[in-house]
């Protein structure tokens, strides 16, 4: 078996839970990294998701479950800090009492240019875990955009920043003639014009005509994620019905981070990490594309030292015969390159 480069997943991916205090100049620590994506979601409310990125700025906000064009606010994610981030006071990342988590990934610090593709971007790329952070100016046009991760993108997600538009999610296993939307439960949809059916490359990707990837003279942001070996997972499953002994998912390491999304009919995007549901079956789910507070009752996984077994016949994961994609991030490789195996729990 092939080892993996990265030893230790939380160094570039983790989730950070914290309770509200309502103070200004919060400091929330434990990252293990400065963060370059956050997001955050209130646990026990209502509030949006609250999304940031290093390359549009801690201040620049989008909202996963809805269309809203990025609005400016200092007082949420203050400022990206060595071991975490500094909050503000707004409700959305700080009532007192209240809980959050927070999802964060690293990249490589403030973006660079990159002329790869027939439209400049500005890409802040880590190339070890496979995730970049990718910016432009739409177009309009057919055009391809450089990502900067060196290996072709597994999955990308978009959106428009001035703009009023869906959360554009492309994706191997669905095949790159159609797409499917972050902020929505619709299922799968064909069109051309989003990524010209054309899949990504090892230095770009396509994007179309289509405005809710290619806004022409408005900002875009894409995050893009490649799979890595014993890291980052990123594929689909059928669901077989059973509420006891469900699909296994072999993903080669022990998940911290698992987001759901059927893709054949309508149904919510799932997410359950390790931090909130810290015992087998895992729950606790939050939704990308609603404002929802968190679910504590419903039970979908196993956790495992090598995926994930879902114990749950829930349409939203495990209907029979359901097709099913996901994205999972690492806690522990399976195998690393000191040869000790991860433990399950």
């Amino acid at each position: 078996m092939a080892y993996t480069t990265i030893n230790k997943g939380s160094n570039y991916f983790n989730t950070v839970l914290w309770t509200g205090n309502g103070i200004d100049n919060t400091s929330i620590t434990g990252v293990g990294f400065q963060p370059d994506f956050v997001w955050v979601k209130e646990r026990n409310g209502t509030e949006y998701h609250n999304l940031v990125d290093v390359v549009r700025g801690s201040d620049k906000l989008l909202f996963s479950n809805v269309t809203n064009a990025e609005v400016t606010d200092a007082n949420r994610i203050e400022s990206f800090d060595s071991d975490g981030f500094t909050i503000g006071t707004d409700s959305a990342v700080n009532t007192s009492s209240d809980t959050y988590a927070s999802w964060n990934w690293k990249a490589n610090g403030a973006g660079v240019s990159n002329t790869d593709g027939s439209i400049t971007s500005t890409v802040s790329a880590n190339t070890t875990s496979g995730f970049s952070i990718v910016g432009w100016t739409g177009t309009g046009a057919n055009g391809t955009i450089g990502h900067g991760l060196g290996t072709a993108p597994a999955m990308i997600i978009v959106k428009a920043r001035g703009a009023v538009k869906d959360w554009m999610v492309g994706y191997n296993s669905l095949g790159w003639t159609k797409y499917i939307n972050l902020n929505t439960t619709s299922g799968e949809s064909t069109a051309s014009t989003v990524w010209q059916d054309t899949a990504p490359t090892s230095s770009v990707f396509s994007v179309g005509s289509s405005s809710d990837v290619n806004t022409s003279s408005t900002t875009m942001i894409a995050y893009c994620f490649a799979e890595k070996k014993g890291f980052s997972k990123f594929g689909k499953y059928t669901g077989n019905g059973s509420a006891t002994d469900g699909t296994f998912v072999y993903t080669g390491f022990t998940p911290a981070f698992v987001m759901v999304k059927r893709t054949d009919t309508i149904n919510d995007w799932k997410i359950i990490d390790n931090k909130r549901a810290t015992f087998n079956v895992a729950g606790k789910t939050l939704k990308a594309n609603s404002s929802d507070a968190e679910d504590t009752g419903e039970n979908y996984y196993d956790f495992c030292s090598n995926g994930f077994k879902i114990r749950n016949s829930a349409g939203a994961v495990n209907a029979s015969g359901g097709t099913y994609i996901y994205m999972a991030f690492a806690e522990n490789p399976l195998v690393t390159s000191t040869k000790l195996p991860a433990t399950a729990r």
